[in-house]
């Protein structure tokens, strides 16, 4: 046989030594940027600190300020460097992103001083712990009257309230139907903050009703009253009684009124009634007819005339087991009651003669 060449398999590809120093480079890399972190972290840390801890002064006296709604950290930058607060606005606004615990600045109005830190400054804004301002609504102010001593604290809009009180669908919210919020704001010392919304400090004083009215609610049904019945029927007794003790009697003398079918003759309603009344009330008053008026129209009016406190609701579902009708101004704040109307007219005759000595 002839010599036969064996052919040999290809051998197979070499692959390609690496570039010399690639390896070491990659590893340099890596250790320079360990390197420079290691140096750079602390700078950071250093830096973030002397940021968040800076102050524009040792001490200076607090600035009142009020922070607008939606305002961002720059704009608060602003006007706290206006009000001498921060020397530089981008430097909270800086801070705001260096924060540990960043958030929503939240408006309203703040007392800053200059001593403040801005990481202080910061955590009093994203807290929102505003300045509270206490307000007292004293017992008998009608709705207009709250409104406009809370207008005047600068803690609600005036024609915002005023608005939200003739609201069906934000009474309807609060449980309180079509009857508006007249009776429904309870007397009582508040804290409130400056910037809220109108509805936010509403709501707060209605809440506050509703938590006085729940225990005397079974009283009520006993009686067969509503809620607006005894509210209404309490804010005369309001208006009426200004010694705490005769609260129970006036309302004796209204109850006794409106089981015999008696009209109530209850001056307070008749002025509410009155647009721009003058301060006297005279016989043409009487004579003129409305809703709120109980000389000519039977039961109670349509609703409450001023906002009740605990005393007169209470009352109002607890009058005194006494047989009186009538009762007349002595002149000091108290009452004369009487159950006969001759003794009603013995009692004005005998006040008018100890006026006239």
């Amino acid at each position: 046989m002839a010599d036969e060449q064996k052919t040999q398999p290809p051998a197979p590809p070499q692959a390609e030594p690496p570039p010399p120093g690639r390896g070491l480079d990659t590893k340099k890399l890596l250790l320079i940027l360990a390197l420079a972190l290691a140096l750079l972290m602390p700078a950071y840390v250093l830096g973030k600190h002397l940021i968040l801890e800076h102050r524009q002064a040792d001490s200076g006296p607090e600035v009142t300020l009020e922070i607008p709604r939606g305002a961002g950290a720059l704009q608060v930058g602003e006007l706290l460097q206006k009000a001498g607060v921060v020397e530089h606005a981008w430097l909270l606004a800086l801070a705001s992103r260096l924060h540990d615990q960043p958030g929503r600045l939240q408006a309203g109005e703040y007392a800053f001083s200059p001593a403040m830190s801005l990481r202080a400054i910061l955590e009093m804004l994203t807290q929102g712990r505003v300045i509270q301002h206490l307000v007292l609504i004293p017992e008998g102010f009608t709705l207009a009257q709250i409104v406009e001593r809370l207008a005047e604290e600068r803690l609600l809009d005036r024609q915002e309230a005023l608005a939200l009180a003739r609201d069906s669908q934000f009474l309807a919210s609060l449980g309180i139907k079509d009857e508006g919020l007249e009776g429904f704001l309870f007397p009582d010392t508040y804290q409130l903050a400056r910037g809220l919304p109108a509805k936010a400090v509403l709501t707060v004083m209605v809440k506050r009703f509703q938590q006085a009215w729940e225990p005397l609610a079974p009283a009520a049904r006993r009686l067969g009253l509503s809620r607006l019945q005894a509210v209404t029927l309490a804010s005369i007794i309001e208006r009426e009684a200004k010694v705490p003790a005769e609260r129970p009697l006036v309302s004796a003398v209204y109850h006794n009124r409106l089981k015999k079918g008696m009209k109530l003759q209850a001056d307070p309603t008749v002025i509410y009634g009155i647009k721009d009344f003058g301060g006297t009330l005279t016989h043409a008053h009487l004579e003129q007819d409305h809703p709120y008026n109980t000389y000519t129209r039977e039961g109670l009016p349509p609703g409450p005339i001023c906002s009740p406190g605990q005393a007169s609701l209470a009352a109002a579902l607890k009058p005194a087991p006494v047989g009186y009708l009538y009762f007349v101004a002595r002149g000091d704040g108290s009452h004369a009651f009487s159950v006969e109307y001759r003794d009603q007219i013995n009692n004005i005759n005998r006040l008018r003669n100890l006026q006239r000595r």
